[in-house]
């Protein structure tokens, strides 16, 4: 196990830098151009950040990173 002291403005970057990625994956899954085999790749990715999210995010804004993501 790991451990990683931070501040509130550390925080806060790390939390808008987790989000733009999950943003840009969430509209690059509905791509319909992009092969099933990547999209599980980048879902994989999406599950692995939202893990570092919810470290750092409040309950509200997780919720609205939950993704109910059928292949």
């Amino acid at each position: 196990m790991l451990g990683l002291l931070i501040n509130e403005k550390e925080v806060k970057e790390i939390s808008y830098i987790i989000k733009k990625e999950m943003d840009e994956l969430i509209f690059d899954m509905e791509d319909s151009r992009i092969d099933l085999i990547v999209k599980k790749a980048m879902y994989r990715r999406y599950q692995i950040l939202f893990q570092l999210f919810r470290r750092v995010a409040s309950e509200q804004e997780v919720l609205k990173y939950v993704m109910n993501y059928k292949f």
